[in-house]
């Protein structure tokens, strides 16, 4: 059985996360501020990604995205861009 995840939040770490819910324009943001709180409400990973948003994730990527918080704060959780490919017919 997997080790439960806990997230400890000050006070401005909350502030910022509820501001990029209420505020961001990118709604993946919005998505991953959201499950980021519900953690640090006391919900599990598990639950969080299986009822806790607008369509389930998978458990691992609500993990990779508050492994990404913890080690970078909300700016890990911006996507890079992706590369273009070039068709050509």
């Amino acid at each position: 059985m997997p080790k439960r995840r806990y997230l400890r939040l000050s006070e401005s770490e909350r502030a910022e996360l509820e501001q990029a819910l209420r505020r961001d324009e990118r709604a993946y943001m919005r998505e991953r501020a959201s499950a980021l709180i519900q953690i640090a409400d006391g919900r599990s990973s598990y639950w969080v990604s299986q009822h806790g948003l607008l369509r389930r994730r998978n458990r691992k990527t609500v993990i990779a995205w508050l492994n990404a918080y913890e080690k970078g704060g909300i700016a890990a959780l911006v996507q890079k861009p992706r590369r273009k490919r070039d068709f050509s017919p």
